[in-house]
């Protein structure tokens, strides 16, 4: 089902969230340049994952594994949580993010709940405002869809940390609707530091 709000958002969206979503906030629509707004809505178009694409690399494979392992008290289902973190990864390593910085956000944002909704409207696991779809997407995008609210955060992102110059604390801030605050990009940075920060194994040698 796509439900899509297309309210007045304005300073609503400095609110934070409640009902479980501890620092859910929602992004501020500002200004976009054409080109910026072509881009964007150029890479949402593109490829959807694909197993081959994930799963061929055996350091990809190490690392689903252990991510699949840490997640599975949040994501019980086996094949739900496999296909969430090949699709996280996917898309966060498409925008050039950490895919396990990306699990940090979403546990600060939705706790890892599909479905989640804040009070200003943000949607799914990455919190997405529905006024992107106006913005660089369809009406037709459903934000509760697991590839579609992937690739909208993991670009949102992208595109906060590109117009900030790479500094990430003011990009999670502008994410999270709360620029110049400190609370937000704390929590996320803490979050992927402890919990999500993967280290691949190395052979020892002579082995």
């Amino acid at each position: 089902m796509n439900l899509i709000t297309t309210g007045k958002l304005g300073l609503l969206a400095l609110l934070l969230g409640a009902a479980g979503l501890v620092q859910a906030g929602g992004q501020l629509y500002e200004p976009m340049s054409a080109s910026a707004r072509a881009y964007l809505s150029k890479s949402l178009a593109d490829v959807a994952v694909t197993e081959v694409s994930v799963l061929q690399a055996p350091q990809t494979q190490a690392w689903l594994s252990e991510m699949s392992g840490r997640l599975a008290k949040r994501i019980p289902d086996e094949a739900t949580r496999l296909e969430f973190l090949q699709t996280l990864y996917y898309e966060a390593t498409r925008a050039g993010l950490d895919p396990e910085l990306m699990l940090g956000l979403i546990q600060v944002e939705s706790g890892f709940k599909k479905y989640a909704v804040s009070p200003v409207g943000a949607r799914g696991y990455t919190q997405v405002m529905p006024f992107w779809l106006k913005v660089i997407g369809t009406p037709e995008h459903n934000l509760f869809q697991l590839r579609t609210n992937l690739r909208y955060g993991t670009l949102i992102l992208r595109h906060y940390i590109d117009m900030e110059k790479g500094d990430l604390y003011r990009a999670l801030g502008r994410y999270n609707g709360s620029l110049g605050r400190p609370e937000y990009p704390n929590l996320v940075v803490n979050a992927w530091k402890k919990h999500w920060v993967y280290t691949p194994a190395t052979k020892t040698a002579g082995l």
